[in-house]
């Protein structure tokens, strides 16, 4: 597995050039938690609003919130995506007992440039169905041996992209300062430094399985 992270790492170098030249400084998913990081935070300062609006799953009032910080190379990410979230998203999330947030936590420039694109999608819900496509095609871009920027751009352009609008969002400086300033604060305020991560109901969760998830859910709804 750290072949393949390392290997996302070399290309997203190569993306930097067209990301505005902006490189992020890649977190250490192997790290310890920020000095100070609680297993719990307040709710209120996990929920404080932000340069970018949440992409909310679900009934904004649910019970129970979780709070998921994500990057679009995570492999780790792509698989709770692809295998748990469904099965989350089916049994809590629809049936309007549970709602998920989720939050961009780039590891490097490559998985910002991916989390700007679902952002420039027209409304909420283009930018949660493009998430799930790059979610579930990740290695077709992420991957990659040479440069990952066309791969992209195909999936991108199924979504409406043109070649225009495409290069317009990666060279947006503005909400690439934004997605940099929302992994600075979850990282320097809740002790996120690897992904995912998450929070239900503010409290950090530490099993990310389908079962980790249904006791964490089963708890806060006491």
């Amino acid at each position: 597995m750290s072949n393949i992270i390392t290997s996302a790492m070399k290309v997203a170098a190569k993306a930097a050039l067209v990301i505005g030249g902006f490189v992020l400084t890649a977190a250490n998913p192997t790290a310890s938690l920020a000095q100070g990081a609680k297993a719990t935070v307040p709710v209120a300062d996990l929920m404080k609003r932000s340069d970018l609006p949440d992409l909310v799953y679900g009934d904004p009032n649910a019970k129970v919130t979780i709070v998921e910080y994500a990057s679009m190379t995570c492999p780790h990410c792509a698989r709770f995506h692809n295998e748990v979230f469904p099965k989350l998203k089916k049994k809590y999330i629809e049936t309007g007992k549970v709602k998920l947030i989720y939050r961009e936590f780039p590891l490097d420039n490559l998985a910002a440039g991916a989390s700007m694109l679902a952002r420039c999608a027209s409304s909420p819900d283009k930018s949660k169905k493009l998430i799930d496509v790059l979610m579930k095609k990740q290695e077709s871009w992420a991957f990659v041996r040479s440069n990952p920027i066309p791969p992209l751009f195909k999936i991108a352009k199924q979504a409406g992209f043109t070649q225009k609008t495409f290069d317009s969002c990666l060279k947006n400086q503005g909400l690439l300062r934004k997605l940099s300033k929302q992994r600075a604060k979850a990282s320097n305020q809740f002790g996120v430094n690897s992904t995912p991560h998450f929070f239900i109901n503010g409290k950090r969760l530490d099993n990310g399985s389908f079962n980790g998830f249904e006791k964490a859910i089963q708890s806060a709804q006491k």
